[in-house]
């Protein structure tokens, strides 16, 4: 069952992949932003994955981060996300990011709980048209 506390957490090591390099947001050798973006993405939706109906799940719809300092290639990074708010099938997180020095990134996210296979029949649908 769905309830407003719900804590999500997800954490890796920043490797050559995970740069802003590599993600074409930059040209350093330092954790890129669309990764931390992603990554305050996982924790969420994995964070109530598991409450959810079978067939049912979760997507995006808004991502509003600051992404405060930078994080060198070799450093674990971690996401820690809280369910604040449930709006009909709306579900608003209050996300925070972090590396071994401190605290990385902030922001919130707001999720939509949807039926998967009409949702992607949806999204197939565009094709054909």
């Amino acid at each position: 069952m769905l309830e407003t506390g719900i804590k999500g957490y997800q954490e890796f090591t920043v490797t050559e992949t995970d740069t802003a390099k590599v993600h074409k947001s930059g040209t350093l050798d330092v954790l890129a932003t669309p990764r931390m973006a992603a990554l305050m993405e996982e924790t969420a939706w994995k964070s109530v994955s598991e409450h959810l109906e079978p067939g049912m799940g979760t997507v995006g719809v808004k991502l509003n981060l600051e992404h405060l300092a930078p994080t060198p290639v070799g450093m674990k990074v971690w996401c820690e996300t809280v369910l604040t708010g449930i709006d009909g099938r709306k579900l608003t997180f209050s996300i925070t990011a972090f590396d071994e020095a401190g605290k990385i990134g902030e922001g919130m996210h707001d999720r939509f709980i949807i039926e998967e296979t009409k949702f992607q029949n949806k999204a197939d649908m565009k094709k054909q048209k």
